[in-house]
């Protein structure tokens, strides 16, 4: 389900205070933190081994920076930089729906800026790829301890990921339609521009 502009305020919707000064990036607080931990764990599990040889201390601080990077970028970052949410919940029968929000938002009214948006959609998507490279280079080199912490770090920002991708495209809309209306309108402008030329 997705609400525009529902009952319950985004976080920092509260806060009408219009900043005087331009700047491209109105949290830099917590676009710092956007990338901090995403990019800390990475870094931990690229030179855990140079860091300490210890694999339980290393296993159990990259769990904890990508279990702070998940709360942050479900709870502060995609609230403040780029005006989306989502969450689970249960209905008084025990059902469970998943609810994808946007903020409505007008010219004069734009909490948001372009640079935020960049960052928090390049955090976003950049770092799950190299927990991608990191699974498959942990099954080639058989550092099957690693695998847990990997497929962790997979699930976390995967999670995050599909949340926000939903968020954007819309709540009710399956992302397999989306693609395929996608490929399909990309395929018609494909066919008409051979067939234009001569």
């Amino acid at each position: 389900m997705i609400r525009q502009g529902s009952e319950a305020p985004l976080f920092g919707e509260d806060d009408d205070v219009i900043n005087t000064r331009k700047s491209n990036i109105k949290h830099p607080i917590v676009s710092f933190f956007h990338l901090f931990f995403r990019t800390s764990a990475i870094l931990l599990y690229v030179m855990c081994d140079f860091f300490s040889s210890r694999f339980i201390v290393c296993m159990v601080s990259i769990i904890l920076l990508l279990s702070c990077d998940f709360w942050t970028v479900k709870n502060v970052s995609g609230r403040l930089l780029v005006g989306l949410r989502w969450w689970n919940q249960v209905d008084e029968n025990g059902n469970s729906h998943w609810i994808f929000e946007s903020r409505k938002q007008t010219q004069s009214q734009s909490t948001t800026t372009g640079a935020e948006s960049r960052i928090f959609w390049l955090g976003l998507i950049v770092c799950p790829i190299f927990w991608i490279l990191f699974f498959f280079s942990t099954i080639i080199s058989l550092q099957i301890k690693w695998l847990a912490v990997v497929v962790m770090g997979l699930v976390l920002q995967w999670a995050n990921l599909y949340g926000y991708v939903r968020c954007k495209v819309g709540g009710k809309s399956d992302l397999k339609d989306i693609a395929k209306g996608y490929l399909g309108a990309q395929l018609f402008k494909q066919a008409l521009k051979t067939t234009e030329e001569p």
